[in-house]
This record gives C-alpha cells, structure tokens and sequence, in this order.
C-alpha cells in the first residue's frame, strides 16, 4: 500500500519590535538572564497589560503580504498551560476571532508550483526559556524572552512533502525579512516551527492520526523529523498498528523522533477571552496605511527583474532570495547598465566569497561602485577577467577603488602591439613541437600557447589580442 503524507505547520515569528508586547520591556536578544523583565511580563499580581500597536501593524503587513483577509474586530485570549517559563500560568493569544484568517502563499519545489493554504494568523506573547544543566539534573530559567511579540501563521494540511514544507518555511522567513518585522533567525528562535503529519492510502480523502513534531529550528531539521515520522508512520501502519495522536520530539543527533507527551486538545487550555484586553478595532484608514508601507514582495520582485532587465528566471530568483541582494544588484546595474553581465559576476565571483566568509551582502566592502568600477576596467580593456577576479578578491578582504589598485599594483592589460608581437613571436619560436601539432589540425593546442604568453605576461596580457597575433602566426607560412 503506497502512503501520501497530509503535512501543516505552525510558524511562530518574532517581531522585531523594540518593547514587549504588552509592556516597555526590551526584545534584544544576548541580554543578561532575567534582566530585561518587569511586573506586567512576570505575571505579578494586579499588573495590567498595554498592547504595543506596532506589533499589531507588524501582524497586519505579515496578514496583507499573504494574501489574507484581515479580521476588522479581533480579540485576545487567555491559554492556559502550565510550565515553569510561563511566570503568569496562561499565555495571552488570540482563538475565536484572529487577526488574520484564509491567506496563501505559493512554493516552487523541481520547478513545480504549489499554492499552500493558509488557515490563520494570530498575534501572541511568547514564553521564557529552559536551559537544562548538562551536569546536574536541574534546569535554569531565563525570562528575557517572556512576553516578546510573535505571530502565529497555520497553514492548512495543503503540504505533501518534507522538501515541499522546507520550501513554505523558506518562504515565509523571506516574506518576513522583506517586510523587516523579523530577522528570521532560526538559530536564535526568532522563527521556530511545529508540524503535524499524518499518513492516509494515496487517493483517499479523509485524513489519519497526525503526530506534532515541536520548535524545530533549522530547514534541515523540519525536512528530516518529517523524513523519518513518514518512515515510522508508514512502518506501524503496514504492521497494522495505530498511529497515537501526540507531540514528539525530534532528535537531531539521532535523527529521529521520540514521544514528549498526548496531543493537547483547544479545550485543554480553558480559552476565553482576555478581560484586561479590548478588543482591537482595524479601521479602514489604519489598514489604508499599513497596505502603502508594504514594500516590493519577492515573487513581484522577480517577475519585475525578469522583465524590466531581461535576465533568466534562475537568476532572478536567486538576486530576489533577499531585499539586501536585490537592492544591491539594482543599485550596480543604475552604475553599470549591463544587467547580465552584473547578475554573472554577483552570482559566480561576489556570492561565493560572501559564503567562504559566511557574510551578508548588507556588511559586504564591494560597494556598488566598487563593482561597477571594476567591469568597466574590463570592458576598456585596462584589465583582464582573470585580473578582475583578483581585484575583486582583495576589495572583498580589504575595501578600496578598483582603479587605484590597478594603478598602485600595476595591473593595467598590456595591448601595446609591438611589444605582444614579440612575445607572441619567442613563445611560437620556442615551441615547434606544438606549432607543427596546431598545423596538423589539433586546434586545441591554441590554449597552449595563451597560456605561456599569459605566463610571460604574468597575467597582464589583452586576450583578444594574443589570440589574433597567435592566429595571425600559427596559421600563416
């Protein structure tokens, strides 16, 4: 029997706001434990909380860039659980009415698109943190984080594939970076993700028991416990066991998962609505000017650059990948209007340093005029490919003008034709073995003899011109 997985997820997004959601607490990250809290975060007795109204705009952008349809009146709730970084004993989130409900995004997986539905988002404060001693059984908490905004976005179980739910993740952290409500940053949790999977027979419709794989926090992770959970689901389903509803743990040292506790159900948490919160009013002028801050989303951005600058679609999704790269390839191509040519050098030469360093485009020393520089040097001939490549290397390390180190390294392309020709000349003079294979038809040998002449010229010599007094020599008498 073939299985077909039926997948969702459930993304949690820190907002890059200043203060706390509902208090004036700071949201940097890397502070001191347990320092940056106060009453209202900490649960104390008889504190009130104040909604942060640009958490709420930011929540809005994140609705509007995902095609979903904004709630006018929506209301926050109480959850409630209990855990020893949650000092109030509920979370504050939103149930019955979110903000946001009924939205899409699409996802290209091997050049396949698919539109994954999704259900809702609803804004919410997050929790504290653990931190498990590793040498005594004791655990520390550090409620920095506690009461830090977050969204919540739920797809519907739209998604088929562990590489299909890497895609959605990937897209929705360059949604968010876009919109610059959040850094996106998996490692330090300001984007995490649950996901439930179930398996059902191919071509039936209704759906089976799914397992919650919990705060997954890297693409590789999410695509591999989702791997190895259609690998067990499949195992216990073929032996004609049941699947139990619960949360699990993925393993990432092991690779797989393992059973943390039963699925918690909505009735578990006692939902109803936050007596100390009203409910928030969307108006029509407030949502006017959220929809005007929006910037150029990524799938516009691409079609756009496809368009207005004539580059292949694999390119453009690559220059798009981030609004830093995207700006930066624009701001190059405004100096230096030869977009291919720009796109070639970003995405061979420029891209590879940036991940040999493991560097952003945003801190990077090739400054777009740097670059638009160094292809002009090219294409006036002044320096070779080779040598741009060079110049392009020690501008990445150390910054500085393309020109002046030419002119300080003495790096200019020698074109001078009388002198080439004797270059040209000794090189074909001292190698006859080569001349009488090149004249018996193996063409091939000419790259041969660029290279000695390039190694005479230490690099320097114009290519185009060698090889025309090469030809102009190898094939006369």
């Amino acid at each position: 029997m073939e299985f077909e997985a039926v997948i969702g997820l459930e993304v949690h997004v820190q907002l890059k706001t200043k203060s706390k959601i509902f208090c004036s607490c700071s949201t940097e990250f890397g502070a001191p434990p347990n320092t940056h809290t106060c009453p209202v975060c900490l649960g104390m007795p008889g504190v009130l909380p104040v909604l942060n109204k640009k958490a709420v705009e930011y929540a809005m952008k994140m609705a509007l860039a995902t095609n979903c349809r904004i709630n006018r009146t929506n209301v926050f709730a109480r959850k409630h659980y209990f855990y020893p970084d949650l000092p109030k004993g509920y979370q504050i989130s939103q149930y019955e009415l979110p903000l946001a409900e009924n939205g899409w995004i699409d996802v290209e997986v091997d050049g396949k698109k698919r539109r994954i539905r999704i259900n809702r988002i609803h804004m919410e404060d997050d929790a504290g943190k653990l931190i498990h001693d590793e040498s005594r059984p004791v655990s520390y908490v550090d409620l920095n984080r506690t009461g830090t905004p977050l969204i919540e976005i739920v797809s519907e179980p739209d998604i088929r594939t562990p590489e299909e739910a890497s895609s959605y993740l990937k897209k929705i952290r360059q949604i968010v970076r876009y919109l610059k409500i959040s850094d996106g940053n998996m490692e330090e949790g300001s984007l995490r993700c649950d996901a439930n999977i179930s398996l059902r027979p191919k071509g039936q419709e209704g759906f089976g028991t799914k397992a919650e794989l919990k705060n997954m926090n890297s693409f590789k992770h999410v695509q591999k416990a989702l791997e190895y959970e259609i690998r067990r689901q499949s195992a216990l389903l073929l032996d004609g066991k049941e699947i139990v509803q619960e949360t699990r743990l993925f393993d990432v040292a092991k690779g797989v998962t393992h059973s943390m506790r039963g699925k918690e159900e909505a009735h578990d948490y006692r939902y109803f609505p936050d007596p100390d919160l009203v409910p928030i009013r969307v108006h029509d002028d407030w949502l006017k000017d959220v929809k005007a801050s929006l910037p150029e989303l990524p799938d516009e951005k691409r079609e756009r650059f496809v368009k207005d600058y004539g580059i292949p679609v694999y390119d453009a999704g690559v220059l798009t990948e981030s609004i830093d790269l995207a700006s930066y390839f624009e701001s190059c191509v405004e100096l230096y209007p030869k977009a291919k040519k720009v796109s070639n050098w970003i995405m061979v030469e420029l891209l590879r340093l940036l991940k040999q360093e493991n560097q952003d485009i945003s801190s990077c020393k090739v400054t777009p005029k740097a670059m638009s520089e160094l292809l002009t040097l090219i294409d006036d001939g002044v320096i070779s490919n080779k040598i741009g490549k060079k110049i392009l290397e020690e501008i990445f390390h150390k910054g500085g003008s393309p020109k002046e180190i030419v002119e300080r390294e003495g790096l200019s392309q020698v074109s001078d034709v009388s002198e080439l020709s004797a270059i040209v000349e000794k090189v074909v003079r001292d190698n006859p073995k080569e001349v009488k294979k090149y004249r018996a038809g193996k063409k091939k040998v000419m790259g041969f003899f660029v290279g000695q002449v390039m190694r005479e010229t230490r690099g320097k010599a114009n290519p185009k011109l060698v090889n025309e007094l090469l030809l102009k020599l190898l094939e006369g008498s």
